[in-house]
């Protein structure tokens, strides 16, 4: 990860956040304006500065949310939601997500495609990567398969599925297009790819897959567009982030994790993609 000081103005943790009925580490939304978005740490909008993720800062591996410390997470909390984000099924019993979505969560709960809601436990987290694992029941979901060959090309088309924006947007999963646009992320990330499907609050932890169904990232954050506006008196387009799938591939091994790989398969049509990921996709909810 890079430790610019310039990172934590411009990039956005895509955690959501200020919604009643669904939020990510940050401040929940003014009672007096239900269901509006107000200042977040991890979230937007309106587009504050953002807590920042692990593109931002500390290069020190956590686990449960507390840098160094074998902090467990119990599966329960007050069941004050105070953000939502995505995450998905890579082994039986075990889905992933980022750091940021559950640091500081007392609890986490997660929706399975069924309309199931599970609790689910944080077993490991890395704070550098913006990563972590999950145990979750084994009937969540079944595991994605991530592509075998993560040598990506610029220009290759990718699909997000997850859940942005929840209490303001649909309830159920959203899908995007686009491509691989760079093959390293801000400030030269050679841990993170840049990509042109668009991402928001909410899609932090979701997968990233290439056109054949497999994983090849994980959805982390997006380019605060306002604040690069306010500095160079241009607005960026479709500028979003992903971890790259060999890091994904790291994190999960360190942990006794094998997932699925699979070869490049032939390209589909996106709503095929889709309902291959659906099944294995899970809303995240932090509970305070």
């Amino acid at each position: 990860m890079c430790n610019r000081p310039i990172l934590p103005v411009l990039v956005i943790g895509l955690a959501a956040a200020g919604v009643a009925v669904a939020q990510v580490p940050g401040k929940p939304a003014p009672s007096n304006q239900p269901g509006a978005f107000g200042p977040a740490a991890t979230g937007f909008p309106p587009l504050p500065t953002a807590k920042p993720p692990a593109l931002a800062g500390s290069t020190q591996p956590a686990v449960a949310g507390k840098p160094g410390g074998p902090a467990p997470v119990p599966p329960g909390g007050t069941g004050r939601t105070l953000s939502t984000g995505t995450g998905f099924v890579v082994a039986p019993g075990r889905a992933l997500t980022n750091h940021h979505v559950i640091e500081d969560c007392r609890g986490v709960r997660v929706r399975n495609a069924g309309g199931g809601d599970l609790s689910a436990r944080v077993l490991a987290s890395d704070r550098e990567r913006d990563l972590a694992l999950l145990e979750v029941p084994e009937g969540a979901g079944p595991p994605l398969p991530f592509r075998r060959d993560l040598n990506l090309r610029r220009g290759e088309g990718v699909v997000t599925y997850g859940f942005p924006l929840a209490g303001l947007l649909s309830s159920g999963p959203t899908l995007t297009t686009g491509e691989i646009s760079a093959l390293a992320g801000l400030g030269d990330n050679q841990r993170q790819f840049q990509i042109s499907a668009p991402v928001q609050p909410g899609n932090s932890g979701g997968p990233l897959l290439d056109l054949g169904g497999n994983v090849v990232g994980v959805i982390v954050s997006k380019l605060n567009a306002q604040r690069v506006a306010q500095r160079t008196g241009d607005i960026p387009q479709n500028v979003n982030f992903a971890v790259k799938g060999n890091e994904a591939l790291e994190f999960l091994r360190r942990n006794r994790v094998e997932p699925r790989l699979a070869d490049p398969a032939p390209p589909r049509g996106a709503a095929e993609v889709g309902e291959v990921a659906h099944p294995s996709v899970l809303f995240l909810r932090c509970l305070g």
